[in-house]
């Protein structure tokens, strides 16, 4: 019999193609509907506010409670370029301060306010929205970043709502294995330590949701 092998505590698992990386972000009908309708966000989308994408489905799952939450009924799947996600990447910052992995707070506050992104590190959830012990990627885009995800690095928008409704039907009613295989094949993304070395707090403790 086989043994699971265990994820890295902090690793990028994704849906992606050689060109694309999808993510997923939910909002109101009167912004997600229109977004997938067009393929582009809508001029009511507020470019100049910090915007969150999650490459995981079921932590965007937790997050807006299968799209059942209010203003976040509309989920949505957007593939972006490749490029776009590691520009972020590079130019991101952690959104918390670690002692030992800062030089101090007066040195992450200047990052922080420097940086078009940031990233957090969340539990990661199993099918009934559980934490488990390893982290989920969110990636927050501001400014140069939140223009650019909109403007240039969106390549493609799908409401998803249908399948996030079709998938916690199937775990409420205890059919998790067929629930299972409706999920999207998320694979571990190919980001090394130059891509990723500022972003994990090696042995620090990172906070829950």
């Amino acid at each position: 019999m086989s043994v699971p092998v265990p994820h890295p505590r902090h690793q990028i698992r994704a849906a992606h193609t050689d060109t694309t990386v999808t993510v997923y972000q939910a909002y109101t009908p009167s912004i997600g509907l229109p977004a997938a309708r067009d393929g582009r966000f809508p001029a009511t989308w507020k470019r100049d506010r910090m915007t969150w994408i999650k490459p995981s489905f079921l932590w965007m799952a937790y997050r807006c409670g299968w799209g059942l939450k209010e203003g976040q009924e509309t989920v949505l799947a957007v593939d972006i370029t490749r490029e776009g996600f590691e520009w972020a990447l590079r130019h991101a910052c952690l959104s918390h301060y670690v002692r030992g992995f800062h030089p101090d707070r007066a040195t992450w506050r200047r990052e922080l306010r420097s940086s078009p992104a940031r990233v957090q590190w969340d539990p990661e959830r199993d099918l009934h929205l559980r934490p488990l012990s390893y982290r989920s990627l969110q990636l927050g885009l501001a400014g140069e970043a939140s223009r650019r995800y909109a403007d240039e690095w969106t390549v493609g928008i799908r409401d998803v709502t249908p399948l996030f409704r079709e998938v916690h039907g199937l775990v409420r009613e205890g059919r998790a294995e067929d629930a299972a295989d409706l999920l999207p094949e998320e694979r571990p993304y190919p980001a090394d330590d130059g891509l990723l070395g500022r972003l994990v707090a090696r042995g620090s403790r990172t906070p829950g949701p």
